[in-house]
Formats: structure tokens, sequence, C-alpha cells
């Protein structure tokens, strides 16, 4: 899944930058908050088991807890958006308020787009909120949650109205069955020829069209499942890294460190110290 909230926050506002092509290594459902945000900068493509939809520099995403998800690059040049994550109690208000089914209505729709003009003060808006975030005072989380709320009704007000956007995924079934193995089952380290099995494939068949669907080999997209893990673990539990290593399927600390720092830039210790300090990737 993707990084948690940190314990004991609701909110997180985050602005990134991404070198270019920068895509998710893996599928991830992120289970104790809700997203919304802005793209600033390139084309993205957001694929699920059941299917796809593209979005823009000036659009506005949402995603649900619970959705299956891959974003991927659409276009060239650094990827650029500011992003808000939120836990359902967080919006508990908005949704006494307004109703259930409006904020329903509001997360049913994936993506919306705006005239240059609402683009710009949508903009100004989730800017605003990240230099609210970035305070360190008593009541940031109760300005942060007025402003969220007013970011919704300004989505839902000023959004373009827009024809059916979905598109069929690109995953076949078993290749979304195979995921979903892989990541309740990433810490014994399945070998492709396990996987293939469960889904009813010759291993020489699985591994093709794993490749052709996800774009990188099958013990690559494994790593990047276990290297996410490591992720979450260390910043939202005290466990040592030797601990995390035993639970992510790593034998040897050195090895999980060298794919750490390969895959992150930064070894586990370094990794932790940068959460623990409110930076979140992603």
């Amino acid at each position: 899944m993707p990084t948690p909230l940190l314990p004991g926050q609701q909110i997180l506002v985050h602005h990134g930058c991404y070198e270019e092509h920068y895509q998710m290594k893996s599928m991830q459902m992120a289970t104790d908050h809700y997203n919304i945000g802005m793209t600033l900068h390139g084309q993205r493509r957001t694929i699920t088991p059941h299917f796809s939809y593209c979005y823009g520099a000036g659009d506005v995403a949402l995603a649900p807890p619970y959705l299956f998800h891959r974003t991927t690059a659409m276009s060239e040049g650094p990827y650029e958006r500011i992003m808000i994550k939120f836990s359902r109690k967080f919006a508990e208000p908005f949704i006494r308020e307004l109703g259930s089914a409006v904020f329903k209505t509001l997360y049913e729709t994936y993506v919306y787009h705006f005239t240059p003009k609402s683009r710009n003060h949508i903009r100004q808006m989730l800017f605003e909120m990240l230099m609210e975030y970035k305070k360190d005072t008593p009541y940031k989380e109760f300005i942060l949650q007025g402003m969220l709320f007013r970011l919704f009704t300004t989505v839902l007000e000023e959004h373009l109205p827009t024809g059916s956007y979905l598109e069929p995924s690109p995953l076949s079934p078993q290749i979304s069955d195979a995921i979903a193995y892989m990541e309740q089952h990433y810490m014994l380290r399945p070998t492709m020829e396990e996987t293939a099995k469960h889904v009813g494939f010759s291993a020489g068949y699985f591994s093709r069209l794993f490749h052709a669907q996800l774009g990188m080999p099958y013990n690559v997209y494994l790593n990047n499942i276990r290297i996410r893990n490591v992720q979450i673990f260390l910043s939202n539990t005290d466990l040592s890294v030797s601990e995390i290593a035993g639970k992510c399927g790593y034998c040897h600390i050195d090895y999980l460190s060298a794919q750490f720092k390969k895959m992150t830039g930064m070894s586990p210790l370094q990794y932790r110290q940068r959460s623990l300090s409110g930076y979140l990737p992603s």
C-alpha cells in the first residue's frame, strides 16, 4: 500500500517534483486515507484492475481508499503535482453537514477538468494549504480542515461537465490476480513459477505477459513490492532494520540496505529520519 499517514496525523499536504518518466513501481492501495491533488506539469495515466483513466496539468484527480492502482507517465518531461492525503475521520464534519451522497459523488468521479480561471484558483488554494501545513501551530489541522472543505466545494461547483472518461484496463484478469497474490505473499518471495501456477499459466507465457503489461520483469516488480513495504515499516513502526528485513523476506541486512539505497537513493535509517521529520515521498 502507499505510505500511510504518520501516527497521530489526519492530513498530509505534499508538493512533489519527479524526474521524467516517473511511475509507481507497483500497484498500490491506500487503506487509511483519501487522496485529492492537482497535476501541475505532465500527463498521467492511472491503471486499476478494472479500468484506467488519464489526466494532465490543471486537472484534479481523486482516489478513495481501497482503490488498487498504479500511475504511469503519458508525456515527456518531469512530473509535478501537489497532493493531499486525509483520513475519513478528518472529512466527517463535511459528510455530516452536506451528506454522504455529496461526498460519495465527489469521489466517484476520479478526474475533474476546469477552465483556466478555475485552475488558477484551485492551484492557489492548494499552495495556501501547503504553506499552512508547514506551520508548527496547535491550530494547523483545524485550519486545514476548513481549507479542505472549501476545496471540495470549489471542485464540485467549478468543474467542467465531461462525458465518460474511464477506459478498459490494460491488465488482464490473470495479471491482476498475480499482482494480488504477490502483494499477499511478498514476504515469502514467491517465485515466478509459483505465481504463474497460481493463475494457471506456464512460466514462459506468464513471464512474457507480465513484462508486456507491467513494463518490467517479474523479479523487479516483486522487489519493488518488498522495498515499498520496507518503507512503510520504517515510517510507521519502531522495528529495527533487522526485524523489518525479516518481515519483508530479506535474509541479510546488507542486501536489504543495498537494494533499498539503489531504489531510494538513501539508506533505511536515512529514510526513517526523513520520514520522521515530516517528509513522505508520495
